[in-house]
């Protein structure tokens, strides 16, 4: 991909985003389905996980951050544990900060998926969508309008549960006009006059289908039904999304096709949302509309591929953009959020997750013939690696020899390894329960009551394997061996 939208990303480190909109706490409870009740004609799901992510407006402010940008989410939740949980997920966003309205009897919307393998069984809402009332209204429409000033960019994130109606969209889009920001809309239900005057809405063809009474048949029947809604409803410029076919841009009376990212397609959940944090961020740092649609079509291609409600976050959208193919190499080296999702979508494939750790200082043939045990007995190696910091610890103040960085890029580049993260603790443990793999891997020079992590492994079903040892190997001897050939070299 070019470099400007490279540099793009990197700005967006500056973009100060204003997201205001329904949040919904997206639960999802997975296991394996294996027989059908006695009771009734429906399958029995043995629960094996249960997780929640930001929904909605939430998962637009997610995105924002993992792509780097600063965003601020004003949104309507209950006085309930769903709205703690929403709150506390803000929290742990480093860019990312809530400004919550509480109601004292409207619940938080909740959506739970029940997911058998990789089939979504069930979805069970519980939610409320009469209209708001007018002073909880008036409290978040002067909450938003009061943080204007400090952001670059509005973002109406409307899932149709009421945040957004009785003419507050419009208000809102009237203020932002005022504040000289420009405005983008993620729509719902048939009626865009709520949103005349944005500067961006982003329907997919369903919705476009629906709101402009347009059949939107094919690239050109897309094209006609955007204009239309635009013409009709004042709006600048209408982003569709069309799934596997790309996306589509009508805008000052001309139309872009951007083709799909070429990616399998695991879950589409939240990818809508994706593309407007996209948008928002590039928008919000003065990129032209047509490179903000590019950007988020690189990042709706990354989402897609991932388990559950997702994000495209900035080092991996960076590796896209460098190497469209990206290199196996680079496509190795994960955060801890980024190895949680791909090993998501690896057990979503049946693949058995092998897991193994160490500092690898001093890459050896013993380091090689481990690794290539491990790979033996798993479909996907997650090799956790000891930062700088924990090898000293560890090792003493004289190791490591070679950096965290340069360990990590030759462990990456071995073809038993499918994914490497570092962690900076003593063990892995965290890491062994972040990822629960099949297969715990270690050398044979421990027994399994010696390995951390056995206890938790075993307990979910999974397997300790001790390779064996190459003779004659080891980091220390080989250092060793080093320093004595220096000192011969130097007499």
């Amino acid at each position: 991909m070019s470099s400007y939208l490279t540099e793009l990303v990197s700005d967006i480190a500056s973009a100060r985003v204003l997201c205001v909109g329904d949040v919904i706490l997206d639960q999802f409870i997975t296991g394996e389905v294996e027989r059908i009740s006695p009771e009734a004609p429906v399958p029995v799901l043995r629960i094996l996980g249960e997780t929640a992510m930001l929904g909605g407006a939430g998962n637009v402010a997610r995105n924002v951050a993992a792509l780097g940008g600063q965003v601020t989410l004003i949104a309507l939740t209950g006085d309930d544990t769903a709205a703690d949980e929403v709150d506390a997920a803000i929290s742990r966003l480093e860019t990312a900060s809530a400004d919550l309205v509480r109601h004292d009897t409207r619940p938080t919307t909740i959506k739970t998926r029940f997911v058998a393998g990789t089939h979504q069984i069930l979805r069970a809402d519980a939610e409320v969508s009469e209209p708001l009332d007018d002073n909880t209204g008036d409290a978040l429409i002067a909450r938003a309008e009061a943080a204007m000033s400090s952001h670059h960019v509005l973002v109406l994130s409307d899932y149709g549960k009421g945040v957004l109606g009785n003419g507050r969209a419009q208000r809102l889009i009237i203020a932002a006009k005022t504040a000289g920001i420009p405005v983008i809309v993620d729509p719902k239900g048939t009626d865009y006059t709520i949103y005349a005057g944005a500067d961006v809405i982003t329907p997919n063809r369903k919705e476009i289908r629906e709101a402009s009474g347009m059949p939107a048949i094919g690239l050109d029947g897309a094209a006609d039904a955007a204009k239309t809604i635009a013409d009709r409803h004042g709006l600048a410029s209408v982003l569709v999304t069309l799934s596997q076919d790309g996306m589509l841009l009508a805008a000052a009376g001309d139309v872009h096709h951007l083709s799909a990212e070429a990616r399998e397609v695991f879950d589409v959940s939240g990818a809508g949302d994706t593309v407007v944090a996209t948008i928002s961020s590039a928008l919000a740092v003065g990129a032209s509309l047509s490179n903000a649609a590019k950007l988020a079509n690189v990042c709706a291609g990354i989402v897609v591929g991932k388990a559950g409600t997702a994000a495209a976050y900035r080092a991996e959208v960076m590796a896209k953009l460098r190497h469209q193919d990206i290199s196996r190499v680079e496509a190795k080296l994960r955060s801890h959020d980024q190895a949680r999702e791909q090993v998501a979508v690896w057990r979503r494939q049946d693949f058995k997750i092998g897991f193994t750790n160490g500092c690898f200082d001093v890459l050896h043939p013993g380091h090689v013939s481990l690794l290539h045990q491990a790979r033996a007995v798993c479909d996907r190696l997650v090799v956790a690696l000891n930062s700088d910091a924990s090898v000293k610890r560890l090792k003493g103040q004289s190791r490591p020899i070679q950096t965290e960085t340069a360990r990590a890029a030759v462990l990456a580049s071995l073809i038993h390894v499918d994914l490497c993260v570092l962690f900076d603790a003593d063990t892995p443990i965290d890491l062994i329960t972040l990822f629960k793999p099949d297969v715990l891997i270690k050398g044979a020079d421990y027994t399994v009551d010696q390995v951390v992590g056995a206890p938790e492994v075993q307990s979910w079903g999974g397997q300790v394997f001790l390779a064996e040892l190459k003779d004659g190997f080891s980091t220390t001897a080989t250092i060793a061996r080093m320093v004595e050939s220096g000192n011969g070299d130097a007499s």
